[in-house]
């Protein structure tokens, strides 16, 4: 079948369309026919190789495969198998730091999937499994409540987009932060104020009560911007200097009384029917960028390396 490969770590080029066995359901998996797949900032840093302690350790040698995320239709089920049926219609991921969802099929456990969201083509679905990680850092880690003031950094991504559309709807003032081109664009999902980051420091913002962080970058500078009991998610970390940016939310922990909790999403099924719901109550809605075919996975990385995403950028597979 059909996959994303590359044989060595490096810049998007290194990304080709090749050939590798088509799985099997085995016992207790289900066998997915993949429509898209969305592009993923952890992708990138992984091929790049950036978290090759991560990548190695998935995936041992080369060639190593991309994708995390996926939208498409159960074509056959494993033994032992119950739920799922032969032509639903879903949408899942593979687990944390596990690649290979850019192929034309991919086995997984059930626990995995959830039926797809009514009225959503796969191109459209596969730009919101990222919105499961919006849901347990502002539902289950931050504990959002209305009328609480809410921050967003990397406003117009695959996890801010749906994060402001959230904390709208649990009844927050959303502030967004993100680049010139995509404020009018954050304010239409719902954000009550909007900022560019590039010419509005965190001393320009004001105080919040919730801080989702998806850049990773300059932690210390948005934490003190946390009124007293307030809450900061973060969601990525500074992968140019790792050891400092992982000790500095470790230590957030242990001194102080505002913690940044930090957790890497591994959404199960119950999360994407959350998600589901969700959708279908008009709460959050997709937003696709730009969609690629597979043979060009490169420019799809290259796209989302370039900056100023708009949602989520889909490789159709199908």
């Amino acid at each position: 079948m059909r996959a994303a490969l590359f044989d060595r770590y490096g810049p998007p080029e290194v990304l080709y369309e090749g050939r590798v066995p088509k799985p099997v359901a085995g016992p207790g998996e289900v066998l997915v026919r993949v429509h898209a797949v969305s592009v993923n900032g952890g992708e990138v840093h992984g091929r790049a190789g950036r978290v090759r302690l991560v990548t190695d350790l998935t995936q041992r040698g080369f060639p190593k495969r991309m994708g995390l995320d996926f939208a498409g239709e159960v074509v056959a089920l494993g033994a032992g198998v119950n739920g799922p049926a032969v032509g639903d219609r879903v949408w899942g991921v593979l687990g944390r730091s596990t690649f290979g969802s850019a192929a034309e099929y991919v086995a997984v456990r059930p626990r995995r999937i959830a039926l797809a969201p009514a009225g959503l083509d796969p191109v459209q679905a596969v730009t919101l499994p990222a919105g499961t990680t919006a849901i347990t850092a502002l539902r289950d880690k931050a504990r959002l409540r209305a009328g609480e003031r809410l921050l967003v950094r990397g406003a117009a991504g695959g996890v801010g987009s749906v994060a402001v559309q959230l904390g709208r709807a649990f009844g927050a003032h959303v502030t967004g932060l993100a680049g010139a081109r995509n404020l009018d664009f954050v304010r239409d999902l719902g954000a009550d104020e909007v900022f560019d980051y590039r010419t509005t420091g965190p001393g320009d913002l004001g105080r919040f009560d919730v801080v989702l962080d998806t850049a990773g970058t300059a932690s210390g500078a948005y934490r003190r911007l946390l009124r007293p009991g307030g809450r900061m998610v973060a969601i990525a970390f500074d992968v140019d200097r790792l050891a400092a940016s992982l000790s500095y939310i470790a230590a957030s922990a242990v001194f102080g009384p505002r913690r940044v909790r930090f957790f890497s999403g591994d959404p199960t099924h119950r999360l994407f029917a959350d998600l589901t719901r969700y959708v279908e109550s008009g709460a959050v809605r997709p937003v696709v960028d730009t969609v690629f075919p597979l043979a060009d996975i490169a420019g799809a990385h290259r796209a989302l390396e370039a900056g100023g995403v708009r949602g989520k950028h889909v490789v159709r597979v199908l």
